[in-house]
């Protein structure tokens, strides 16, 4: 493995407990960072911050493990902190479970080369020394940390440029996609949230040259995300203000909107906030938008559109994943032909429906409640990057029909009532078309999430998304009651697939 090296100058303590910051940032499960160096050059300065970090506690008590050998943390990571300094041997490790504690979590250790061969070629090595009345950092990394170091460093030199170099960062939480997102903290400033969205290569052509993510038109970037904010900011709309941004990079610093989202302390719907979004999903689509959304000095967002080979994309992980696992084998083509056949039948009839912004995730893990605001402003909108212009009605049912939550047939329907009568409300508004598209799109809807979260099981090895499937299953279910998905009903029945998806 090739090596890498990063050179840092350490003024201070609190720039060596950055550093610490920055590294556990960066750290995985199986990572062992070597912390060399003399007596008092910060080596446990350093490692009480990357142990801090993990724990998300800054004012964690974490003793130098000089006397006890070795200290254990239940924290994000498990983290196992190291002190060799009184080791007599290097075959003690054994007995103190070092190679254990590697496996179930991070590794730090301070006088590494008492270890002897037993330290990882793959270790993060941190060579510490006093220099200019402060400290020289030099960090060694090989294999995957190298590219997790420069990125973590990456952001640190972003904090610098933006005025927020002494931010403390905080792991704040991931998706189902490649972004992630940390918490900013500064002395007597308002906490703000990163945006960690490094553009990703292009996955394989699958279709007429194009990867799955033009086809599906997912953002690749974070201009779409600063471009529909905009525009919903500029409305009036509760999106989150952008304080610094590196569109090439894929870093934004943004207002965080509040930590109280739309379920109770239980994770159940509180129906009064479900409803208030609803009315906020009305009054969004009763407006006119642009299609061309103004990000930067000349740079544009254009929507996309949520088109036909859009859905139908989506559709396919339905009949890729799902159906494959209810019926224990593959489709044959003539099957898939038959299925994409109903499909484009159902599809026809969204021709003459209304079209708005499609903001794509309306849904509880993207919507924050503001108690203390009112109108608009009381619910925060975010992850709206791979929003669309498509039929206005798909809102509506990500929102009624919430993939991370169980939404009671009642509460759904009351949900679109409160829908109807704010669109109502405004002026003439086409109630029974309406509906027809509502039930269109919460059954693509759900035929996507069905797709996508055995997906997740199967190719990313992420299980945890198969305890959704009997929720799907309901709300694919109830939307395949309408009328209009009759062709879609008829074609699984068919081909002898979905009888858990029949109403």
């Amino acid at each position: 493995m090739t090596e890498r090296r990063f050179r840092r100058f350490l003024a201070d303590e609190a720039a060596t407990a950055l550093l610490g910051n920055d590294i556990a940032m960066a750290l995985r499960a199986g990572d062992v960072v070597a912390l060399s160096g003399d007596l008092g050059v910060g080596k446990t300065t350093l490692a009480r911050a990357i142990v801090r970090t993990q724990a998300g506690n800054t004012s964690l008590d974490v003793p130098s493990p000089t006397f006890t050998i070795v200290q254990s943390y239940d924290s994000r990571i498990p983290v196992a902190h190291f002190d060799l300094y009184r080791l007599s041997s290097a075959d003690e490790l054994e007995e103190l479970g070092f190679d254990e504690a590697i496996a179930s979590g991070a590794v730090l250790v301070e006088w590494p080369d008492r270890a002897g061969d037993r330290i990882p070629a793959s270790a993060i090595r941190v060579e510490l020394a006093d220099k200019n009345g402060g400290r020289s950092a030099e960090i060694a990394a090989r294999g995957a940390a190298v590219e997790r170091l420069q990125r973590s460093l990456d952001i640190r030199a972003f904090l610098d440029t933006s005025g927020m170099g002494g931010a403390w960062r905080e792991h704040l939480t991931g998706d189902a996609s490649t972004r992630a997102y940390e918490m900013l903290h500064m002395p007597d400033q308002p906490a703000l949230v990163l945006m960690n969205a490094p553009r990703q290569p292009d996955g394989p052509p699958i279709r007429d040259g194009k990867p799955y993510s033009q086809i599906a038109r997912l953002a690749e970037s974070v201009v779409p995300f600063v471009g529909v904010g905009r525009a919903l900011k500029e409305a009036g709309f509760a999106a989150p203000a952008i304080h610094a941004s590196d569109l090439d990079q894929g870093l934004l610093a943004i207002e965080h909107l509040g930590g109280e989202g739309v379920l109770s302390a239980d994770g159940a719907p509180v129906p009064e906030r479900y409803l208030a979004a609803a009315e906020l999903l009305a009054e969004l689509h009763a407006r006119s938008w642009p299609r061309v959304l103004p990000v930067s000095d000349g740079i544009d967002h254009r929507l996309p559109d949520y088109d036909r080979e859009a859905m139908l994309i989506e559709i396919s992980l339905m009949l890729d994943w799902y159906l494959p696992l209810e019926g224990g084998r593959e489709l044959n083509e003539a099957e898939r032909d038959r299925l994409f056949g109903a499909w484009n039948t159902v599809l026809d009839r969204l021709d003459g429906a209304e079209k708005s912004i499609v903001l794509r995730d309306f849904h509880s893990p993207n919507l924050i409640w503001r108690a203390d605001r009112i109108g608009a402003d009381r619910l925060g909108l975010i992850d709206f990057q791979d929003a669309l212009w498509g039929p206005s009605a798909y809102d509506v049912a990500s929102l009624a029909m919430d993939a991370r939550v169980t939404i009671r047939r009642e509460l759904e329907q009351e949900i679109v009532a409160a829908y109807v009568a704010a669109r109502q409300k405004g002026g003439a508004f086409d109630r029974a078309g309406f509906e027809e598209a509502y039930a269109i799109m919460a059954a693509q809807r759900s035929a996507k999430i069905l797709g996508i979260f055995v997906r997740l099981d199967r190719r990313d090895g992420k299980p945890a998304y198969l305890k959704h499937l009997p929720r799907m299953r309901d709300y694919f279910a109830r939307a395949l009651a309408h009328e209009a998905l009759a062709p879609v009903g008829d074609a699984l029945e068919a081909v002898g697939l979905g009888a858990s998806l029949r109403p």
